[in-house]
């Protein structure tokens, strides 16, 4: 790798050399880099600067890239090479939450392995008739708001979808949040990320020191948060005392079995925190590419016809999908929430820092430099993508053809790349041709409110603002 070495050379820039936003003294350019905005800074800036370029959080300097081609290379180089920001993996260790998205080193492997198996494509097809059942409770709650004719706050309904279907595939516990309107765990689950989005950016761990409100309201949250997962994992351990002859029924009680192995590296506190990590996980980022997609579909006449097209071909007389083989069917379903995430990836900054001195893209980069990849960028690259800043779904379709113009897979960065590609991908493509073909074999979709007004928020995801939504029943 020409642009990746361990030493740096005389020819290399430092980071010191990179262009940089004026700011304050002392405080660098903290005031202008608000959580709630900083992946629309962050953009802003880099279409000034170019890429890479630096920011400073007080005396810290951050690198901000762009280029597809070295997020590759820094991937493919995890976990040897570069590793997340280290207070990502600090701050979810305060809130009990260390498990795979922020562990590191060794401790990652073995957490990697139970969860793939977990997620695989078999776990997966077998689940389904769990999962088809979960997305017919959906459809009864929408079908309720529909008849009394009720504006719904789609991202908060797609929410307790996702936690329902998380939790009963990793957990083996349905939480029925689909069926409660209040007290439910989305209600706490929803302070975490934008507070570890806070804490990450903050220029020191003032939390140590004063408690602001919004740390007294997480805190609470995470009281009864991990009241909640030490009851599941406590349930859990009772199903195996009954059964011990019994293999794990899902990824939780694989995790119980592996910590009762000998010489197990796998503890108490490791299960919790996966527990929690997956319950976020699940629940934000599928309820968010999903709610992005409606957007677009509530816009589009013509493609919420199409779509009820292949949805009704697909499901025939079923309410929803009736097999898992039927999805193959549903392929526009996908390619919605595909391109719906290029326009408005999730993640759309990736963090991460060097392990040892490297040189990347002619940079000199010591140890333990923060870097933050910027994801949309190479989205909406005319080199990677024909027309990018056209929602245009069809670009998805198998098989292409090259006449249809340039479409760079590689820079489609929703999902990462390399070694710690997200484990959840697949769950994900199902849950979108599922709910978005039932959805669209039932409901006409509107926007309650001007497009416009649908801000992006920064909330460690990049999620909207609100997404209010009317549903017209077709039948």
């Amino acid at each position: 790798m020409a642009d990746l070495q361990l030493k740096t050379t005389g020819s290399s820039r430092t980071v010191a050399d990179l262009p940089c936003p004026p700011g304050l003294p002392l405080l660098g350019n903290l005031f202008q880099m608000a959580p709630a905005k900083l992946h629309l800074t962050l953009e802003r800036w880099a279409k000034q600067y170019g890429s890479p370029f630096r920011v400073q959080l007080g005396t810290i300097p951050i690198t901000v890239w762009t280029q597809v081609d070295l997020f590759q290379t820094v991937m493919r180089e995890r976990p040897h090479l570069y590793r997340r920001f280290s207070p990502i993996e600090s701050a979810m260790t305060e809130l009990g939450g260390n498990g795979l998205f922020s562990a590191e080193g060794a401790a990652w492997e073995p957490q990697r392995r139970l969860i793939m198996r977990a997620l695989s494509f078999s776990n997966i097809k077998a689940f389904y008739p769990t999962l088809s059942a979960i997305t017919e409770r959906f459809l009864v709650r929408l079908q309720t708001a529909a008849k009394e004719n009720r504006t719904l706050e789609m991202t908060d309904d797609l929410k307790r979808y996702t936690v329902d279907v998380t939790s009963t595939l990793a957990f083996g516990e349905d939480p029925h949040t689909l069926e409660q309107e209040r007290g439910v765990i989305q209600e706490q689950l929803a302070l975490i990320l934008p507070a570890l989005m806070r804490r990450v950016t903050a220029l020191f761990p003032y939390w140590h020191y004063v408690t602001l409100p919004d740390d007294r309201r997480l805190a609470r949250a995470m009281v009864e948060v991990h009241r909640y997962v030490q009851k599941m994992i406590e349930r859990a351990r009772e199903r195996m005392r009954q059964s011990p002859d019994s293999p794990p029924h899902n990824l939780l009680e694989a995790m119980l079995a592996a910590h009762n192995e000998p010489d197990s590296t796998v503890t108490d506190e490791l299960i919790s925190a996966n527990v929690l990590t997956l319950l976020v996980a699940g629940e934000d980022t599928t309820a968010n590419a999903i709610a992005w997609a409606l957007m677009y579909i509530a816009g589009d006449s013509s493609l919420q016809y199409r779509l009820f097209e292949q949805s009704c071909a697909a499901l025939g007389e079923s309410r929803i999908c009736p097999d898992y083989d039927s999805l193959k069917h549903l392929d526009l379903c996908e390619a919605v929430c595909s391109e719906a995430l290029r326009l408005r990836p999730v993640a759309a900054i990736q963090t991460f820092e060097p392990l040892t001195e490297v040189c990347l893209g002619g940079v000199a980069l010591p140890a333990g430099t923060r870097m933050l990849f910027l994801t949309r960028p190479g989205m909406l690259d005319p080199q990677n993508f024909v027309h990018p800043e056209v929602f245009d779904p069809d670009r998805w379709k198998h098989p292409r053809d090259p006449s249809d113009g340039v479409h760079e897979q590689k820079a489609y960065l929703t999902f990462g790349a390399g070694p710690r590609v997200c484990p959840g991908r697949y769950l994900a493509g199902v849950e979108m041709r599922l709910v978005i073909s039932m959805l669209m074999k039932h409901f006409r979709i509107e926007l309650a409110i001007d497009p416009a007004e649908i801000e992006e928020i920064s909330a460690f995801t990049m999620v909207p603002n609100k997404m209010p939504v009317r549903l017209h029943p077709l039948t």
